[in-house]
Parts: C-alpha cells; structure tokens; sequence
C-alpha cells in the first residue's frame, strides 16, 4: 500500500449508482484500488471495495474507514476491469456488481488465506457396515468415484459425521488424488477436423461455435484442447449450465485430468471461497462451474468453453442480470484467449454471430458411436383418450420398446401431480392468494403449491366454496401423475421420475442413474433435467407428452426454447447403437413451428426463425432491454413506468403493460419494452434513465438481453 493519500472512494453493496469518499485514518494504510475495506454506511458497518486512492473533489468532512482488509487488488485487475463493464452493460450499480464477484464470505471480511486440502479415499477393498447404511453408501461411493475432499462428499449428499466415523473406523484414510485413469478414445473424423479448426491456443482470441447433434463427441472436442492449454501451463475454465445434476460430465474431466475443482451454489460459503482462491493464486488448474463461474478471477487463464451455451440457466434474472455466455466471450476477448461455445440446438444470438463472421462455426453431423440419430414423428392426440398424459397409441409404443428390452424416456416438462384442481361440482379453483396463477397439486407431499412465491397449503378434504366432498378433481398432468400412471400401466416395469422434487441431492440423483445404467427395461419419467448432459445407452424411446404449451407461449423467445428442449431431449434416444424412436404427441400436429423442426431438423427451424425474428424487429436483430416495476399497487407499479416512458429518447418504447403472469407475491409486475437498431443508442436512453428514484412502496429494475418476457 501507498502512504499520504488520505482520501478512497469506495464502491459500497448498495443500490446507488454512485460511489463514496471516505477518509483513511492516522497510522491506517492507503487501500489501493480493489482493496476490501469495511466503513460506516448508513448507520452499518458494510464491507466495500476501493475504486479510487486519491478521488478528485472530495468532500471536506468525510467519514473514516473502519479498516483496511486487503494489501492488494483481491479481484485482480482483469476481474476488476470487468466488473466495471458488467455494471456499464447491465446498467447495475457498480458497488452491487463487486458484492456479486466476492464470494459470500469474502464479501463479509473473511480472510483470504489459501487452506490446504485433504483428499480420503477407500482404505480396504470390503467393508461389514450392514447396521450403518449412510456410511455403507459412502464408502461405495468412493469406492466407486475415487479419493474426493470433504467439500465434494458433502456436496454428494453425505455429512461429516459418516465421513468421521469410517475413518474412526480405519476403513477411509487420507490419500492423495488418483492419478489420471482415461486415455483418450480415437476420434472421429469429423473430431478431428473439430479438434484442427480450433487452431493453436496460444493465438490469441477466437470464438468458436461447435454445433453437433448429441452423441457427437462434442466434450472430447473440449477435452482435446483443454489438454492443450493445460500442457502450455495456463487454466481453465469451463462453464455447465447445472453442474449439481450433471455429475457425468465433472466424472469424465477427473477421469482425464485428475484434479479438477467445482464452483456452483450447492457448496458452503467456505468451500466456495476456498476454490475461488485456488482460481486466483493458479492452485486451481480447472474449474467446472455455473453461471457464477465466470465471474472467478484466475491467475492465467488461458480458454474458457460455454457448454450448452443456449441454456437459459446462464442468465441471471435477479439482481446483476448478467448473461454468463456473454460475460465468457467478453473475458475472452478481453484476455485474448480462445473460447469455445457449445451445442447440438445453438442459440439464435450465436447462429446469428457465426452467420456474420464473429465466430468460427464448426459442425458435428454424426454421433461419434456411429449410430444412427433418432427418427423423429409426431403422434396426433385428436380423437385419442389419454391417461395421465399418455395417449392409447403412445402406450402400444411404450410397449413395444419394453417388451424389446429397452428403456423409454417419457418427457414432461412440468412439475407436480396437477397443474389445478377445482370442483366439478361448482367450478372452485385453487388458485394461489398471492400470484395471479393456479396452484399446483403435489401428491408426494401432498399439497397444493405456488410455483412461482413458494406458498404451500394442505390440499383441501372438500370443495372449500360447496362443501362437496367428492367433485375436487385434478386437471391436467405434471410428472407425479403421469409416474403414478406409467406404474399402473406397466407393472413390474421400474419408473423413475427425474424432477426437482424427486432428486434433492446428487446423491439421490446418482441412485437413480446408477439403477437406469444397468440397462435393465425401465421407464424414466422427468423434466428438462433429463435433457441435460446424461448419457442413457439403452433409452430407445423418447416420448414428449405436452409440447405444445410451449409453441403456443406470448413470449416471442417460447419456440426457439420449446425446439432446443425437444431436440434435446430426443438426442437421449438410441445413442448406443440401437435404433432409437421420438414421438411427440400433439393436439397441432399442423403447427408450422414443429412441422419444420419434424422436416428440416433444428437447423432449419433456426433459419426460419431468424428469418421471423428479422421480420418483426426483435433480437438477435435489434437489441431489447426490458424496465420491470413491481408494486402492491398495480397502478403504482404501471404510473411508474409511464414516467420513465416520457423521459425515453432514441429508442422505440412498448408499453407499459402487465408481464404475463402479473401478480407474484402480492406484487403487481408491469414492464416497459425497448428496442433499437444499435445498442449505442439503446444504453444511451437507459443511461438517462437509471438511478430513478421510484415512489415508496415500487421497486424497478432494468433487464438488458432479457431472456424472457415474463
């Protein structure tokens, strides 16, 4: 640190867009920029990061600082820089962004210190733990995984207390990491040509968009050049979009690589913090993370590849509402390192860059197994009963592939057993208290529940409105119901539903899979989290059941998102050699959206729907930033905007109007759309706008790139 300046200006976690000058005591150093230091704000003892260590124009009477916790720039300057543009693009205050960067416990003034790490692994071959089946489950699971760090056990769903006791027990020791056990399988041709276009790593920036259909081998691509940048002695960063639920793909990077650290929210603060600190001191030579991940500082990086980068899990919808993708390709540039971008159904955005010329687009055609994709049809459900979701023909389908021995992946996109229940008797219908919307019925718990506030109630005995004890009726179908149906209609076969409220652990999630992987016939039933990074070698079938709710969606993104599920999800089927099946049952089998999908295969409903997306204006075309108000008050939240509207200049402005789903929580959300043809223009009438007080009781925030419309 310097001495004689006496004066810092200090970004503070607040929802100001301006930052604050405070006075540096006798005897206390001078922080130097990206230094944590901890100050009086607002009657609180905050901690706040130095942005300025001699600010122009200070005031005259300033408060002190508290204390000055770090000797250097924490974040480095390159993490530094980039939260500055973070808060320029996103239009968030720039105090906020870097409580966004620092890991929770940094954020509240732990120390920085690097921990050493204990590695425990198996210590006998057998273990006798009949009375003790959690620590049974343990030691098979490092027996079957290998050596993991306590923060890993846990994240895997097991306690400190079992670890503890096996080793009391002598029958898990500490150890060092396994050595690397894969060797790289012989690529394909086409990987090969993958692997060559994506050049030397040390050329400075490129993108690249590596588009192939699942079962392509697009993560040995990956691992390829990783492999590269690793021997050159740089890091690297690759981003999933749910790494809690994708535990094949960190399996496959230890299997490689060996040591390979993990970022996502399931980890406790001080897990978090410590492999934040791996990143930054150049310990950590991977990492494997969520969104968040991209906002890690590392000592030199050297690629970063965006796995699925058309997930809408990489964007944030609270708070800093940054796209993590677009974050990536700024860091890249910024570094001038190599990234890579990644999937079988590639956003619009990045079809529309590659088509340009801002990335190289490389293609993957065939699965790197040789077989054969899936042949895709679509099942007319008009004039068909269905049960629980399942239409006559779709169960002889289902049927069929059983009786062949292979398994069948029913698709439904929805959680629950019911999406209501009413009455029949005199139309009652549960609907949430708080939310404009309906409340879900579960029935494992059982239980009506909002989706959107969280609220839970016990479902009711009788119609609460009639009093009729046997017209409440459950209307639709969620995962629950059609699981409870596929048990029904094929008994003896094993059904395992795979949603958000059946898999609250990786360890749960890894029971399932290790059961599908037997290959046994079995009916898997479950959310887009089946389409997610798994690899079923002898799913045969895949049946979506309810695809026409997202085609018929007001939010103009709904087919490109509704598509990318559907061929996703398809790519789970005969990925092993066996033929495999999609059906995609449908009251529209005329719809012009899945007819193209159906004929011409996702690229060619892409080609259409940037061609629609051209033609109306909308982005990828022209940039679109959303204004969310939201209020107790509906009109206080829609007059809000109403003003900022007025103040709006060198941008097309729509609205205000009520968002879709327009009472959450007892708030009335309302927004504000605009459009430009540049984004210069656009950030320019924001930038007039941000920093608006709004009235008591209306909270507002701005949403650039938004990724949805409600």
């Amino acid at each position: 640190m310097t001495t004689g300046t006496r004066t810092v200006r200090v970004a503070m976690p607040a929802p100001l867009f301006s930052s604050f000058d405070y006075s540096v005591p006798d005897g206390m150093v001078v922080p130097v920029p990206g230094a944590r230091v901890r100050a009086d704000f607002s009657g609180r003892s905050l901690v706040g990061v130095c942005t300025d260590a001699d600010p122009p124009h200070a005031h005259e009477r300033l408060k002190p600082l508290t204390e000055v916790l770090d000797d250097h720039n924490c974040l480095g300057q390159e993490v530094f820089d980039l939260a500055t543009w973070l808060s320029e693009y996103y239009h968030h205050p720039l105090g906020e962004v870097l409580h966004t960067i620092l890991p929770t416990s940094a954020a509240r003034g732990a120390d920085l210190d690097v921990q050493p790490e204990t590695w425990w692994r198996t210590a006998v071959e057998e273990a006798r733990l009949e009375r003790a089946p959690r620590q049974r489950a343990l030691f098979d699971h490092l027996g079957r995984v290998g050596p993991r760090t306590a923060a890993e056990i846990r994240a895997a769903g097991f306690t400190t207390a079992m670890l503890d006791a096996l080793v009391g027990k002598g029958l898990v020791e500490a150890g060092d990491p396994e050595p690397v056990l894969d060797n790289p399988p012989t690529l394909t041709a086409e990987q090969v040509s993958a692997v060559e276009a994506l050049g030397e790593p040390s050329q400075g920036f490129s993108a690249t968009l590596i588009e192939g259909v699942t079962g392509s081998g697009k993560t040995e691509v990956y691992l390829r050049h990783i492999a590269r940048v690793l021997a050159s002695g740089r890091q690297v960063m690759v981003l999933v979009p749910e790494i809690a639920l994708t535990p094949q793909t960190l399996t496959r990077f230890k299997r490689r690589f060996g040591r390979t650290h993990v970022l996502h929210s399931n980890l406790a603060d001080g897990e978090r913090l410590q492999t934040w600190l791996k990143c930054r001191s150049g310990e950590a030579r991977i990492l494997v993370g969520t969104r968040s991940a991209v906002l890690t500082p590392f000592e030199d990086l050297g690629l970063i590849v965006v796995d699925e980068e058309h997930d809408g899990s990489f964007k944030q919808t609270e708070g800093l509402r940054y796209s993590a993708r677009d974050a990536a390709v700024k860091r890249a540039h910024a570094l001038g390192i190599p990234l890579i971008l990644g999937s079988a159904t590639p956003s619009l955005e990045s079809l529309l860059n590659a088509r340009r010329g801002r990335y190289r687009h490389v293609h993957l055609f065939t699965r790197a197994t040789g077989a054969p994709l899936p042949s895709l049809h679509v099942l007319d459900t008009r004039g068909h009963s269905t049960r629980d979701g399942i239409s006559n023909p779709l169960v002889h389908i289902i049927r069929r592939h059983i009786d062949a021995g292979g398994q069948v992946l029913v698709f439904l996109n929805r959680r629950g057993f019911a999406p209501t229940c009413l009455c029949t008797a005199c139309g009652w219908q549960a609907l949430c208290p708080r939310c404009d919307a309906r409340l879900t019925m579960h029935r494992t718990p059982a239980g009506l529940i909002c989706h959107h506030c969280g609220i839970r109630q016990p479902l009711p005995a009788q119609c609460p409105e009639c009093e009729n004890e046997a017209a409440l009726k459950a209307v639709g179908v969620g995962t629950q119901r059609t699981e409870q149906g596929l048990i029904e209609l094929f008994p003896g076969t094993p059904v395992y539903r795979i949603d958000r409220d059946s898999v609250r652990s990786q360890q749960r999630l890894e029971d399932h899979l290790a059961q599908i992987h037997t290959g046994e016939p079995a009916i898997l039933i479950g959310t887009q989290l089946l389409a997610k990074g798994h690899d079923f070698s002898n799913v045969t079938l895949v049946a979506t059941v309810n695809a026409d709710a997202g085609f018929l969606s007001a939010d103009f993104r709904a087919p490109e998102r509704t598509a990318q599920l559907i061929i996703q999800v398809a790519g789970r089927a005969g990925r092993a050699g066996k033929p495999g099946e999609v059906w995609i049952q449908s009251m529209q089998p005329d719809n012009p959206v899945l007819t193209s999908l159906i004929e011409t295969d996702y690229a060619g409903f892409a080609a259409v729907e940037l061609d629609v997306r051209e033609a109306a204006g909308l982005p990828p075309f022209r940039p679109m930033a959303l204004l969310r108000a939201e209020s107790e008050s509906s009109a206080a939240a829609a007059g809000f905007l109403q003003t900022l509207k007025q103040r709006v200049s060198g941008a097309e402005v729509y609205g205000p109007a009520p968002a879709p789903i327009t009472r959450v929580a007892n708030r009335h959300r309302h927004q504000l759309m605009l459009l430009a043809d540049d984004r210069g223009p656009l950030h320019s009438a924001i930038r007039r706008l941000r920093g608006t007080a709004a009235p008591r009781g209306v909270r507002w925030a701005i949403d650039v790139d938004p990724y949805d419309t409600f």
